[in-house]
């Protein structure tokens, strides 16, 4: 089917009847445009005229006794942010839970080892300060996003069923109930899982059928629904972390590499009023995470004109219309960043736009359109500053963009570090294997632990 044929009622490119051509001439699409980049430049939103916080309603569902909620607790040594609208969010930094991501450890496993590695190198110690887990599962919000076939009752399940694992995770290890905080991962997970937790908190219907699927499962506590008090991305911890990161770990000069920072739709546009905006940085007007973290390692941070548009990934129209998920990303990220800010490299904060901008930049040569840029993710970007091994710890070998010239203007030699690394696969394959994290600490008890 043409991208333009809905004579048989499936809308364009299949996505359904209700996706139709909005037949704008060229003046209308135009000006369609120019709104978009006059209006999402700025905070426009009339912060003046308050919206409803969604955690007031979950203090008043557990006052009467309806739900349990996993707390930021002092020894979670949280910091202090400020949201869109002004509204205090506590972030933990210790005692962690990872929700890892499924799209990161299958494309981008230098992502979250970058992100143990730096706890490690913090002082956090596994299994006492942080927990890496197996006992979890995906968000399946690819699947709700990607293919419409899941629906709000399984994504709500889901949820309660991972975070009441991070909630009763300490109890194995000797710790009380609610001593690991899950840190999200993913910014899908994140955009989901915020948007779940404000479903079920405003419904009560929604309640009462994902508690009729935990309590099958055991995962009820006192008969009740876990929810956290935030969701917590690991950006925000990366954020709130990144002047100790700087002062104490940082030990290469980056101050002459070019960044543009690609803010993910599911971090700030899904439930923006729990993103983070910090008054330092970009004057408050965007939001914080990634660029903040550039900002204290003393990266240039270059604007370009696009930085609003979303990656392209878009979930569907990458199954069905790859090619405008393609062409999208070169022509309107890649190509500006490389023509306008001359980037040296493009820095995200979530799995599929990573993913898309790194994975898809070769379908431009089949165009003459030659434009790369390495991608990766800030706590990548962090790491090597830090003096991270590029392939053990970064593992920039999974990438597809070239990131050889970045981390040679780094100051870090590519070759050299490409010869120790197939040295130490060598001492792998002989068995002799170094671990960031003790695997045993991964598993749990060989089965399902349940608290009800």
């Amino acid at each position: 089917m043409s991208f333009n044929d809905t004579a048989n009622g499936q809308g364009i490119a299949g996505h359904g009847a209700f996706f139709q051509n909005t037949n704008l001439n060229a003046q209308e699409a135009e000006h369609a445009t120019a709104w978009v980049r006059r209006h999402v430049d700025r905070r426009t939103v009339d912060l003046g005229d308050r919206m409803d916080d969604v955690r007031e309603h979950m203090w008043e569902l557990e006052k009467d006794g309806e739900i349990i909620i996993h707390r930021i607790r002092d020894e979670h040594a949280p910091v202090m942010t400020k949201t869109l609208y002004g509204w205090d969010k506590r972030v933990p930094t210790k005692q962690l839970w990872h929700h890892k991501s499924c799209g990161q450890c299958g494309n981008i496993p230098g992502y979250p080892t970058s992100l143990l590695w730096f706890m490690n190198r913090l002082g956090q110690v596994p299994g006492r300060d942080y927990l890496d887990e197996t006992d979890q599962t995906s968000c399946t919000a690819w699947n709700y996003h990607g293919s419409g076939i899941g629906n709000v009752e399984s994504l709500a399940a889901v949820f309660l069923r991972n975070f009441h694992q991070a909630y009763v995770s300490g109890k194995q290890h000797g710790y009380d109930l609610g001593y690991f905080y899950p840190l999200v991962h993913c910014g899908t997970s994140f955009g989901n899982y915020k948007e779940i937790r404000k479903y079920l908190i405003e419904s009560a219907a929604l309640r009462e059928k994902v508690k009729k699927i935990l309590g099958k499962i055991g995962r009820l506590v006192d008969g009740k629904l876990v929810i956290p008090e935030e969701i917590i991305h690991y950006s925000e911890w990366l954020h709130v972390m990144r002047n100790r990161i700087a002062s104490e770990l940082q030990t290469i000069d980056v101050s002459h590499i070019r960044t543009t920072v690609h803010p993910a739709c599911h971090v700030y546009k899904m439930v923006p009023e729990d993103a983070i905006y910090d008054p330092d940085v970009l004057g408050g007007n965007r939001v914080a995470v990634t660029t903040s973290v550039l900002m204290a390692l003393g990266a240039q941070v270059i604007d370009y004109s696009t930085w609003y548009d979303c990656c392209g990934f878009g979930f569907r129209h990458i199954i069905s219309e790859r090619e405008f998920t393609r062409s999208f990303t070169i022509d309107r990220k890649i190509k500006v960043a490389q023509e306008e800010a001359r980037a040296d490299v493009m820095v995200g904060h979530d799995t599929g736009c990573i993913t898309t901008m790194d994975k898809n930049q070769w379908i431009g040569k089949a165009h003459e359109k030659n434009y790369s840029m390495p991608i990766m993710a800030d706590v990548q970007f962090a790491a090597l500053a830090c003096g991270a091994d590029p392939f053990k710890i970064v593992q920039l070998q999974w990438h597809a963009s070239p990131c050889e010239e970045l981390v040679e203007k780094m100051g870090i030699s590519w070759d050299d570090a490409k010869h120790k690394f197939e040295l130490y696969l060598k001492e792998v394959e002989a068995g002799n294997i170094e671990y960031l994290y003790d695997p045993d600490l991964a598993l749990v008890g060989g089965k399902t632990l349940t608290f009800d």
